[in-house]
This record gives structure tokens, sequence and C-alpha cells, in this order.
């Protein structure tokens, strides 16, 4: 199982870039944190969601 923002999924064999593709994020409009650790945009496609993972998936939102 991997926590993502909280909720606990059935995602572990999967790539980061994967999940992000399945749920409709824009790569270029989040941050995303993994066990405490920022992952940078170019990595996505190289990490591999494992069992036990912690993800925090964070948006920008743009506005004045």
């Amino acid at each position: 199982m991997v926590t993502i923002n909280g909720t606990s999924l059935h995602m572990d064999g999967k790539t980061l870039s994967e999940y992000l593709e399945m749920c409709n994020y824009n790569p270029l409009r989040i941050a995303v944190e993994r066990n405490g650790d920022i992952v940078p945009k170019a990595k996505y496609k190289e990490v591999t969601l494992a069992d036990g993972d912690v993800l925090e998936i964070v948006s920008f939102v743009g506005g004045g």
C-alpha cells in the first residue's frame, strides 16, 4: 500500500509518472514529496512506488 495525500492505495510497482497521468495531474503545476523528500520533476518517470511509501502532492494555484 502507498499512502498518497492521506489515502492508502494499491499503487506499489507503478511509477510516479504513471500515477500522475492516471489522476490527470499536470506535472508542471505540482510538487511531489516522497517519504519526506522532494522528488525532482525529471525523476517522475524513474521513481517506482513501493509498499509503505508516503507521498504528498501539492498543486500550485495562480491568482492575484
